[in-house]
C-alpha cells in the first residue's frame, strides 16, 4: 500500500522530528508510530515512508559536466584534525567567485547535502561541504548511524571544523575572498554561530537553525537571511528573542517563516519536503548570496 503525504497526520511528522533529533529512542519511536498504523498501513510502511530516498531525488548529479566537483581535505587544528569535504565550482567561471560553506544536518555529509553543495556551485559560487563525521570515519551511508555518530562529537569542535572550512575557501585561488554560509537544522545553528565567530563573514543563511544567545548577537557583522518552517515550534520558540536582539543591535537581517511546512522542508529526499517553500527559500538564498558575494 502506497502512503500519500496528505494522508499522514501531523503527529507522525512530529514524532519523526523527535526521533531525528535524538529526543526519542528508536524503540519508543516505533512504539508511538504503531498508534498510527491503521487501515492496512504497517509500522514498517510508515518507517519506509519517512526515511530519505536519495537514489531518486538528486537534482545535480555527482558527474555533472558543468561542474568540477571533488573531495578535498583540510586542517581543522581546533576541531577534528583533518576534515574531508566536497568542493564544487562551475567549470566555465570567467572570474573569481564568492565562496559558500554548506553545513549538513545532524547526520554528516549525506547525498542531499552533497547535492546542495553542487546546486550552490551551479548557481555561480565555489562551495565546500565538509563532513563533521570525518574524525569518526565519515558519513556511514546511513542517516540513523550518522546521527548516532554525530552525537558523539563535541559541538564546539564541529563548529571549529566549519570555521576552518571558511579559512580554506578564503585562501582558495578561485575564490574572491567573500564567503557566506548556508546550513540546515544543526547546520542552521552552525551558520548562526559562524556569523557570531567570524567578523569577516559576509553572509549567513540558517535554515531552521538554533539561535545564538542574546549576548552573542553584538558580535555578528554578517548579513543574515533566516528561514523558518511554520510548523517547527521547537526551533521557532527561540526566534522572538533572537529577532529582538538583532533589532536592538541594529543588525542587517531578513527573516521568512514559511506557513504550514515542517522542519526540514528544504530536504527534497524526505516527505517533510515542501516544493513551493523549498524553491522559494532557495531562490531567495541564491539571490542573497549573489548580491553579497559575487558583486563588486
Amino acid at each position: 500500500m502506497q502512503i500519500k503525504k496528505e494522508d499522514v497526520k501531523q503527529e507522525v511528522f512530529d514524532l519523526y522530528d523527535a526521533y531525528a533529533h535524538n529526543r526519542l529512542s528508536r524503540r519508543d519511536f516505533m512504539e508511538k508510530l504503531s498508534l498510527y498504523a491503521i487501515g492496512g498501513v504497517t509500522v514498517s510502511a510508515l518507517m519506509s515512508f519517512l526515511m530519505p530516498d536519495y537514489k531518486n531525488n538528486i537534482q545535480v548529479k555527482a558527474d555533472d559536466p558543468r561542474l568540477k566537483s571533488e573531495y578535498v581535505t583540510y586542517k581543522s587544528e581546533k576541531g577534528g584534525g583533518t576534515i574531508k569535504a566536497l568542493l564544487s565550482q562551475p567549470v566555465d567561471a570567467k572570474k573569481k567567485l564568492g565562496g559558500v560553506v554548506v553545513v549538513h544536518e545532524n547526520r554528516g555529509l549525506n547525498p542531499y547535502i552533497e547535492d546542495v553543495g553542487r546546486r550552490t556551485a551551479l548557481a555561480g559560487f565555489i562551495s565546500i561541504a565538509p563532513d563533521a563525521l570525518t574524525p569518526l570515519g565519515g558519513y556511514p551511508g546511513d542517516d540513523d548511524k550518522g546521527r548516532e555518530m554525530q552525537s558523539k562529537r563535541n559541538r564546539d569542535e564541529m563548529l571549529e571544523d566549519f570555521i576552518a572550512a571558511y579559512e580554506y575557501l578564503k585562501n582558495h585561488p578561485d575564490c574572491n575572498g567573500k564567503i557566506g554560509v548556508v546550513g540546515f537544522c544543526f547546520g542552521g545553528g552552525i551558520a548562526n554561530m559562524m556569523a557570531v565567530r567570524i567578523p569577516e563573514l559576509a553572509a549567513a543563511v540558517p535554515f531552521y537553525g538554533a539561535q545564538p544567545s542574546k549576548d552573542m548577537v553584538p558580535q555578528i557583522h554578517a548579513s543574515l537571511l533566516i528561514h523558518y518552517a511554520g510548523l517547527d515550534t521547537r526551533v521557532n520558540e527561540g526566534w522572538p528573542a533572537y529577532e529582538a536582539a538583532l533589532k536592538e543591535n541594529k543588525k542587517e537581517y531578513t527573516a521568512y517563516i514559511y506557513p504550514n511546512v515542517n522542519h526540514g522542508f528544504h530536504n527534497d529526499t524526505t516527505p517533510r519536503y515542501d516544493k513551493a517553500a523549498a524553491e522559494l527559500a532557495w531562490q531567495r538564498t541564491i539571490e542573497f548570496f549573489t548580491a553579497k558575494l559575487n558583486h563588486a
